[in-house]
């Protein structure tokens, strides 16, 4: 349980980073006219943290080595993004009024900065294990 909190508020302060980087970029684009209206700010900000807590919680199944590797990343991605649309939709964030094209490419986009993302960590913790792996074989001989 203890592994699922820290993953979850990991996955909360990505989310509520990004949420913040966009929402700069946004600003800076309507020339300091960024306006929201109807608690959007408020429904987008608790939407950030559920799709935190959609990547962070699953990535707990990373702890299980009864299950491949390839299927715990499924089981991870398939839930983290589904949360992530879900609420996306609920929220606003997908511009359906852009037609097809524009949920096609919000998703698409949104599945490579995940993927990114997910990369930059896959990466830190195998030069992590490495590192250890190198230290215990170190003492051993």
């Amino acid at each position: 349980m203890k592994k699922i909190m820290k993953s979850s508020v990991i996955g909360i302060s990505i989310a509520l980073i990004i949420f913040t980087m966009i929402g700069i970029i946004f600003d800076i684009g309507y020339g300091g006219t960024f306006l929201m209206k109807g608690y959007s700010f408020t429904k987008m900000a608790i939407g950030s943290i559920l799709v935190g807590i959609g990547f962070g919680a699953p990535s707990a199944i990373y702890e299980n080595d009864a299950l491949p590797y390839p299927l715990q990343v499924i089981f991870h991605m398939g839930i983290g993004m589904a949360v992530m649309f879900i609420v996306s939709f609920v929220v606003g964030w997908i511009p359906s009024s852009l037609g097809i094209g524009g949920v096609i490419g919000y998703i698409a986009a949104d599945a490579g900065l995940v993927m990114l993302i997910w990369f930059f960590f896959y990466r830190h913790y195998q030069k992590e294990a490495t590192e250890m792996n190198k230290k215990i074989a170190e003492k051993q001989v």
